[in-house]
């Protein structure tokens, strides 16, 4: 696969992750035992906030992947 195609499948896979990731920490933000915690809703958000980084370096590593010699 050529670095094009992979930062093509990458570029998709992290918009996917960025959707699914604020609608999951959406969902989760609206629960009772969140909403009524200031210091819990802070500590989710922070972690919320970064917490995407990870599962994205991998896919960012595998996109800037160069190419193999043919």
């Amino acid at each position: 696969m050529t670095i094009r195609t992979r930062k093509f499948f990458g570029t998709l896979a992290l918009l996917v992750l960025v959707v699914v990731w604020s609608l999951l920490g959406m969902t989760i933000a609206q629960t009772p035992w969140l909403a009524s915690s200031g210091l819990l809703q802070a500590i989710f958000y922070v972690v919320a906030g970064l917490g995407w980084v990870l599962p994205a370096m991998p896919i960012v590593s595998w996109m800037s992947r160069p190419d193999r010699a043919a």
